[in-house]
């Protein structure tokens, strides 16, 4: 069953939009600097991937990129993995992020209804030259790693442009993640300071971290400081914590430096270390670098966000998922952060629409489970809350289906670019994200990354139109990692992104191109389902079930069916209801019935089993393969990569229940 074209678009720019975007400034510049002709969208990214030297100039260019480009662009070109960019470049990323001193508000700060704070441009320079004179009193040198275990607070910032003004490398996971899971990450990459909290807010409670943290620390040998930074309480008692300070003694000596003498050093060299989700194992450690990070930040802000300088722009993320590295590289195009840590449903959803109105949000960035959450909730922020500077919404984290995208223009905002964007963590960026010079059709993304060669494949890595396939990427482009960490000869790097077609990034997702040359995503292509030998994306199961109201969220899997015959799956579906609701015979009619009639029969489940909670990671993205892992009696290799571990029990124990016929 291939994506079925809506009738009309849900939003089109008006002529003054297009014409004010800087995506149009950009075209009409790149237009006279390489005498092309770019009259349209389609034009100028077939430019941007057929001619990258001339393309990724320009956005070096256009952003004002600090250091020195060099004269080359790429190296090997033909080659992925394997292509250099700007060899002969160097650069800073902090440098590029810490542009202003000014009185302005370079980040502002809502620890849920507790907690709200700010920092002007002049602030957080100081406070960067400050921790990075520390670090470098003792000892730290470029690529040493320093791992932050932080909720998303200004200081998490501050620490990760200390880290990197000196070549450092940065690596953070967020407090939520337990003392294995954190150990699963740092401990692989050896870094020589952990800065660490003492405690976080979450739905109103205090979580205190300073026992995990002990732990945490006797598990990392290689740690020569902790740096704890107040913010749930005032004392602290930091002797069971090897090597620890507080945050105002660790940086008290160097108060009066003023200056940050950034280091500037090779594009290629690494900046962040980012982590799998690690469901199936040990987390690997994915290498990104200064460069490409910020080239590919810069052009995705600026040109498919439309960030402009004095901009206000959000995103609900933890310092676990990439989001949060996305965002910070905000300030680059001028823009004023806006940090949120705890719950965003505080207030059913509300807390985030008030912070919208009392900053000035112009960029509003969220996850498809919160738009479904908060139209669950029965939120109307258009009629409760004034958004006036409200341009852009970002949607992320699964597939935002044709009822997100209603509800956003019926119940949030009519006159909205709203972008659903996909990416991931391999390149801490998107393949396919938003564009404010083009419509906006339910379901859909709106078109491929700029210098993103973006296609899909059917099974023998043929591209196909109108039908459904894997989606890759067959041409180089600065921000591929520059490898995983102790991937000494590139092999693990290889088979997790080019065994699958020669020279092209396959990047496991289950897509569609549209007949707008926009992109429907149906899921993580090794979660495809596959009853009878009919492949289906799970995303097209969620749209259906999670329409009735009765319905909170859903997951489904492909079970072996008999059991031990790895030929056939039947499919299962598990839900979790609203509070006190049964799923009963009429119920489980109901969802079959909604799912046959806009699916196909291949869709219906063949069993649907209540449950009260859905197994998810720290970044809230439900797990499918651990659930499918489990029921067939497999070991899930990480559980301390899920946020509710208990649950994937009470899933396979719950079907068992049900195949017995045990109420």
């Amino acid at each position: 069953m291939s994506y079925a074209v809506a009738d009309r678009p849900l939003w089109v720019p008006s002529p003054d939009r297009v014409a004010g975007a800087n995506i149009t400034v950009f075209s009409h510049d790149a237009e006279r600097r390489w005498g092309r002709s770019l009259p349209d969208y389609a034009a100028l990214h077939a430019w941007s991937v057929n001619e990258p030297a001339e393309f990724w100039t320009s956005i070096w260019e256009y952003g004002d990129v600090r250091g020195q480009m060099g004269a080359r662009v790429l190296e090997s070109p033909g080659r992925m993995p394997g292509t250099r960019w700007f060899p002969d470049a160097h650069l800073n990323y902090a440098e590029n992020l810490l542009r202003s001193r000014d009185d302005g508000d370079a980040l502002v700060f809502w620890g849920e209804d507790r907690v709200k704070n700010r920092l002007s441009h002049g602030d957080l320079y100081r406070q960067v030259a400050h921790f990075a004179a520390a670090l470098q009193e003792m000892g730290v040198v470029a690529g040493d790693r320093v791992a932050a275990w932080m909720p998303n607070l200004p200081e998490t910032i501050v620490v990760m442009l200390a880290a990197s003004s000196i070549g450092a490398i940065f690596s953070s996971a967020s407090p939520d993640f337990g003392v294995q899971g954190v150990l699963d990450r740092f401990g692989q990459i050896e870094p020589k300071v952990l800065v660490a909290v003492d405690g976080y807010y979450y739905n109103g409670k205090v979580v205190d971290c300073l026992d995990r943290l002990a732990a945490i620390t006797d598990g990392l040998p290689t740690v020569k400081r902790v740096v704890v930074v107040p913010y749930v309480h005032a004392h602290h008692d930091l002797s069971h914590v090897h090597h620890a300070r507080v945050l105002p003694d660790f940086v008290k000596p160097f108060l009066a430096v003023t200056e940050i003498p950034f280091v500037r050093l090779p594009f290629e060299h690494p900046l962040f270390i980012m982590y799998s989700s690690g469901t199936t194992g040990v987390p690997k450690c994915i290498v990104h670098c200064a460069g490409g990070a910020l080239l590919q930040h810069i052009k995705e802000h600026r040109l498919h966000g439309d960030v402009k300088p004095g901009d206000r722009l959000f995103y609900f993320t933890t310092c676990g998922w990439m989001m949060w590295n996305w965002l910070v590289s905000g300030l680059a195009s001028g823009a004023t952060l806006l940090l949120y840590d705890g719950t965003p449903m505080l207030g059913d959803g509300a807390i985030l629409f008030d912070y919208a109105q009392a900053e000035g949000m112009t960029h509003f960035g969220t996850s498809a489970k919160f738009i479904d959450g908060i139209a669950k909730a029965g939120l109307r922020p258009r009629q409760t809350h004034d958004l006036p500077a409200l341009r852009a919404m970002f949607s992320t984290g699964s597939p935002l289906v044709p009822e997100g995208f209603e509800y956003v223009y019926r119940e949030i905002k009519s006159d909205l670019c709203l972008s659903s964007i996909s990416g991931g963590t391999d390149i801490i960026s998107c393949f396919v994200l938003g564009n404010p010079t083009l419509p906006v059709w339910p379901g859909e993304i709106q078109c491929k990354g700029l210098g993103m060669a973006v296609d899909v494949f059917d099974e023998i890595g043929v591209p196909v139109r109108g039908e459904k396939g894997e989606l890759v990427c067959t041409r180089p482009f600065p921000v591929m990692p520059v490898g995983f960490w102790n991937d000494r000869d590139g092999s693990r790097y290889r088979a997790a992104y080019f065994e699958r077609f020669e020279n092209v990034w396959c990047h496991g997702d289950y897509s569609e191109i549209t007949p707008h040359d926009g992109l429907v995503i149906y899921g993580r292509s090794d979660a495809t389902l596959n009853p009878g030998g009919v492949r289906i994306g799970t995303a097209e199961i969620y749209r259906q079930v999670e329409k009735l109201e009765e319905v909170v969220e859903s997951l489904v899997i492909g079970q072996q069916w008999p059991p031990g015959d790895a030929s056939d799956v039947r499919v299962v579906l598990f839900v979790k209801l609203r509070e006190g609701g049964a799923l009963d015979e009429a119920l489980i009619d109901r969802i079959r019935r909604t799912i046959r009639d806009n699916t196909t029969p291949r869709h219906v489940p063949a069993r649907v089993v209540q449950v009260t909670d859905i197994p998810r990671t720290k970044s809230g993205k439900i797990v499918e393969l651990a659930v499918r892992a489990v029921v067939h009696g497999e070991p899930v290799k990480n559980v301390e990569a899920l946020a509710n571990p208990a649950a994937l029990a009470q899933l396979r124990a719950r079907l068992e229940r049900q195949s017995r016929g045990v109420s």
